[in-house]
């Protein structure tokens, strides 16, 4: 068994509406190891963008535990929480989120300006993680000269110039046309396989979902399955 990167035990989430409770999560348990590939499906208010908010550490539990390398996260400060954010985990949206007057270069750097890495050491670990993502001969170009793919691929590598202990991946190819979705979903079985990185997104589309190593399904906030994909694409060659 690996080492255990996220914990949650029976984690619940209740939002409150006027007078209505509405619970979105109902007593979740998981365990992710360092390593894994996992997609969270389900349908509709099934709870999944909850889930992944509250191990992003942009949400808080209602109840329960959640521990993220070793460390109990429930009860933190928002200085505490945006440190964690920042130092141990990378997010990819549906939306790609990048600066329009920034290079993609530029765009990369941002979380290592809130580090306050020096400039030199940003630009050269910016270039890295835009050539692990293919990029490395568009780093001077702006998000509108590059195209919806291209722009994931920023905002991934912008995700991975932190060297983040998790990925979290919210809908990432949710805005690409399919054949684009897959070749980001090839990049990030490459970058789990080859570079061991953690992976955790949240897809509807069983086809993305086939890519991960393990498929976690909610319906009416709990885990009704968890598994292996039905199936598994073959590698890229």
């Amino acid at each position: 068994m690996g080492v255990i990167l996220v914990v949650l035990r029976d984690v619940r989430k209740v939002y409150r509406i006027g007078k209505v409770e509405v619970a979105a999560l109902r007593g979740i348990t998981l365990e992710v190891e360092e390593g894994e590939f996992t997609s969270v499906m389900g349908p509709s208010g099934s709870g999944k963008s909850t889930l992944l908010n509250i191990i992003g550490c942009l949400d808080h539990p209602s109840s329960g535990s959640y521990i993220l390398g070793g460390r109990e996260v429930n009860g933190l400060g928002d200085a505490a929480l945006a440190a964690i954010r920042n130092r141990m985990l990378g997010f990819v949206f549906q939306s790609f989120h990048l600066l329009p007057r920034m290079t993609a270069r530029q765009n990369v750097e941002l979380p290592l300006v809130y580090r306050g890495v020096p400039p030199r050491e940003r630009r050269r670990r910016a270039e890295e993680a835009l050539a692990a993502v293919g990029l490395e001969a568009e780093a001077s170009r702006l998000p509108s000269e590059l195209s919806g793919g291209q722009q994931q691929r920023v905002a991934i590598a912008r995700a991975l110039v932190g060297e983040p202990a998790l990925l979290l991946a919210d809908e990432p190819t949710g805005n690409l046309d399919s054949r684009t979705g897959e070749e980001l979903m090839e990049l990030f079985s490459r970058l789990n396989r080859e570079r061991g990185i953690t992976i955790l997104q949240v897809t509807h589309d069983e086809r993305m979902a086939a890519y991960s190593r393990r498929v976690v399904r909610l319906q009416d906030g709990q885990i009704v399955s968890d598994g292996p994909p039905a199936r598994r694409p073959s590698p890229a060659a």
